[in-house]
């Protein structure tokens, strides 16, 4: 069963760019982390409050491709879409359009990982049940 996608809008400003206009690669990182962030919270779910209980979601890898740049000024939509929700990660396919036109393609596997024992641990139950739900 596909799982929804959830999507933020961007705009691209100078600071995101180099010397050339073109936003710099590893602002990208940031455009996905922010959707990524985003649909958490839309779950009902503060970070704030998951780090005052030892919980933070870490990217553990991320395969990506480019296959366009954009440029200052531009909108540009971000996805997230789960892949795969186990009990300690998650599996998201990311992209980034222009206009519906695919500039960046990405996986990122997420862990839960408790910041004390600095080890994986399950998502909490309240987490997951919205987050299965939603698909």
């Amino acid at each position: 069963m596909e799982m929804k996608t959830f999507s933020i809008d961007v705009r691209v400003y100078f600071e995101d760019t180099d010397a050339g206009g073109i936003v710099y690669y590893a602002n990208y990182l940031k455009y996905m982390e922010r959707v990524r962030t985003d649909w958490v919270r839309s779950f009902g779910v503060s970070q704030n409050v998951l780090l005052e209980q030892n919980i933070a979601f870490v990217v553990k890898g991320m395969q990506i491709e480019f296959h366009q740049s954009a440029k200052l000024d531009e909108i540009l939509t971000v996805d997230c879409q789960p892949i795969k929700i186990g009990n300690a990660s998650i599996l998201i396919q990311q992209e980034i359009k222009r206009n519906n036109i695919k500039i960046l393609e990405a996986k990122v596997k997420i862990a839960c990982v408790n910041t004390q024992a600095k080890k994986p641990c399950r998502i909490p139950e309240q987490i997951l049940r919205e987050m299965r739900s939603d698909s």
